[in-house]
């Protein structure tokens, strides 16, 4: 039987895995473990009473938290002309057209966003295959294919968060650091369970929040009484 290492006992020590804790405990007892060397991401994981095999059964969207993720997040759009400059002027990292398409078809992706307007997405559409897989991809229905890309820009940098279900039915996403205030955690994991709530597609039957818990990147999960999420 492998042994588990000092520090994670520690960490795990208090941790009941069987109880359900309100949300300000919670997030005070992994706060309180977040002990690492590094400013440890604070990551909601949610287990969704659905099937994504389904098409009306999938969950997908953006939530702007109201105090960031504490990341520094690189931007790339793919726009010409005004709009190119719009997005320049707005903070983006990365503009182009033809050339960042290839750019990217290279393998080279220098960005953790990716912003499009409408007319670029014939070319944009063929890399399909390189930043799908990678949950980069433009969309209409998460606010990245728009010509306001002033907005899009800015909600990328301010703390904008995609999410999407996977296979298992599981949505998880960072909402934060350790480095934050409980209240600023807080915030932002219910504004992010408001979001997946609001999310739910026509096809979900029964239950759809099933169970939710947080953790910190080298921390143990703490699981959350459903109850003491503020709409869920």
């Amino acid at each position: 039987m492998a042994k588990i290492a000092k520090r994670q006992q520690q960490v795990r020590d208090g941790i009941d895995p069987t109880e359900l804790y309100d949300l300000p405990k919670a997030v005070g007892m992994v706060k309180d473990r977040a002990t690492a060397k590094f400013d440890e991401t604070i990551e909601v994981a949610m287990n969704l009473g659905v099937d994504p095999r389904h098409a009306d059964q999938m969950v997908r969207g953006v939530v702007n938290l109201p105090n960031g993720t504490g990341r520094s997040v690189r931007v790339a759009v793919f726009a010409r002309g005004d709009k190119a400059d719009e997005a320049r002027a707005a903070g983006a990292d990365v503009v182009g057209a033809e050339e960042l398409v290839e750019t990217v078809q290279g393998g080279t992706i220098d960005f953790d966003r990716c912003i499009a307007t409408p007319d670029m997405m014939p070319l944009v559409g063929r890399l399909g295959k390189v930043l799908g897989p990678r949950g980069m991809m433009p969309n209409p229905k998460v606010g990245t294919v728009t010509m306001d890309v002033t907005a899009a820009v800015q909600a990328s940098k301010g703390g904008a968060v995609e999410f999407r279900v996977e296979k298992a039915g599981i949505v998880h996403a960072g909402v934060g650091k350790a480095s934050f205030t409980p209240q600023a955690l807080e915030e932002n994991i219910r504004a992010f369970t408001d979001a997946v709530v609001k999310a739910k597609p026509a096809g979900a039957k029964g239950n759809y929040l099933k169970r939710v818990a947080i953790s910190s990147t080298m921390g143990p999960g703490v699981k959350i009484d459903l109850a003491s999420l503020s709409g869920a």
